[in-house]
């Protein structure tokens, strides 16, 4: 018996083309459009641990799977979190917010070292 654990300092989400065709499900996704102050939900596989604070910002990317990752594309703060078995899988399902939205485009930096730039934490 084995137990899989991961401590992400990010939410890594896939595009929402994935969902569209039908290879995950809508909350393993990045929404078409994200808003500021709304909260989504979203699903991983596994059990996940993220950094649940109050003051900090986590950063929202997108990934293409085997850790091939995109430039931030919010600061979120996670809300609550939930393990639970599906279909004799365990699952993480998670809430979050979404603070600010970036322009991926744009070369400014927000994150470094996972700290967000913007709270003068570096």
């Amino acid at each position: 018996m084995w137990i899989q654990v991961e401590f992400n300092p990010d939410l890594a989400l896939r595009d929402i083309s994935f969902f569209e065709n039908w290879e995950r499900k809508t909350e393993e996704c990045i929404p078409k459009t994200l808003e500021i102050w709304k909260t989504y939900e979203f699903l991983k596989k596994w059990q996940r641990n993220y950094y649940l604070l109050d003051d900090e910002p986590i950063p929202l990317i997108k990934t293409e799977g085997n850790q091939i990752l995109s430039r931030p594309y919010a600061a979120i703060q996670i809300l609550e979190a939930t393990h639970f078995n599906m279909n004799w899988q365990i699952w993480t399902r998670w809430k979050y917010k979404v603070l600010e939205i970036f322009d991926i485009k744009n070369p400014e930096i927000h994150f470094e070292w996972f700290q967000s730039i913007k709270n003068n934490i570096i």
